[in-house]
């Protein structure tokens, strides 16, 4: 008997060490579900636009809802719409429009954004078209010379597969990713912006807002103005947009508690500095 005893208090031990580790209800002592000391947790992946915004905003989150924690993990656009399909995160982020067929799911939009080229700062070209961005990305124009630039070659810098920038700026230019001659792939915009930055013969694209904000901390790159425009924001601030997109938090089901509160504070004007901030425009409603 002593030994089943030990067994026995070893296993609630054990149980005890395991479920500590995840939010749970108790019962108060008239049966009303009541929430553990244990923090809650709402977890958004996909977007590398979306993601440092959505972290700003769970920081002011937390703060107003103690025991709550916001988790934001990047991994691209179309991690954010596979994990919001699969339940394995609360809130997807989509720096694009939802497709015809992703209508299962419910999108708001937090922010504008839009895509720039971006070039290493001492790059003496200060304008593009976007024939001669079409010519650089699929290999016809190789050396910043036939530009006007140093006779150098140019290093082409693009998105990797799952990426809403790439799905949009191929759009943009109207070719497929196949006809793309990269030198280097890239994920997200902090990868895209570093490897430019480290290099004074690359060419990239990445959010306007990411790129407006580097440089503006001292980053060795600048984005640059394409002057062929599809769809532009009006803004004072932003005009070298190849074209708009919206940055959207994704859900499964109309959102509802934690959730639902989340996303309502995101859209609320108390974000707008935080919006402006990281170079996006706040959504008019």
């Amino acid at each position: 008997m002593k030994w089943i005893l030990v067994a026995l208090l070893s296993v609630v031990a054990f149980g005890g060490l395991f479920f500590s580790a995840r939010p749970f209800k108790a019962m108060d002592t008239t049966g009303t579900p009541k929430v553990s000391h244990i923090p809650a947790q709402l977890l958004l992946t996909g977007s590398s636009t979306v993601a440092p915004l959505a972290a700003e905003i769970g920081k002011k989150f937390e703060k107003e809802h103690p025991g709550i924690r916001v988790d934001v993990q990047t991994g691209g656009s179309s991690r954010g719409i596979a994990d919001t399909r699969r339940g394995l995160s609360d809130i997807g982020m989509v720096s694009r429009p939802l497709h015809e067929d992703e209508a299962d799911l419910f999108a708001f939009t937090i922010a504008q954004d839009g895509i720039s080229m971006i070039l290493h700062k001492d790059n003496p070209i200060e304008r593009l078209s976007r024939t001669d961005v079409g010519n650089i990305y699929t290999g016809r124009l190789t050396n910043w010379k036939a530009l006007g630039g140093r006779d150098a070659p140019i290093i082409v810098v693009n998105k990797a597969e799952g990426r809403s920038t790439l799905e949009l700026f191929t759009a943009f230019l109207k070719i497929s990713n196949r006809d793309i001659q990269a030198d280097v792939v890239i994920g997200d915009n902090a990868q895209g912006i570093k490897t430019v930055a480290g290099n004074v013969n690359a060419i990239g694209y990445v959010s306007v807002g990411a790129a407006k904000y580097e440089a503006a901390v001292g980053i060795r790159i600048k984005p640059i103005p394409i002057s062929e425009t599809v769809t532009t924001i009006k803004t004072s601030h932003q005009q070298n947009f190849l074209l708009a997109r919206p940055l959207n938090l994704v859900t499964k089901i109309p959102p509802e508690g934690m959730v639902s509160a989340f996303i309502d504070f995101a859209r609320s004007s108390r974000m707008i500095p935080i919006i402006e901030e990281q170079q996006f425009v706040p959504v008019t409603k």
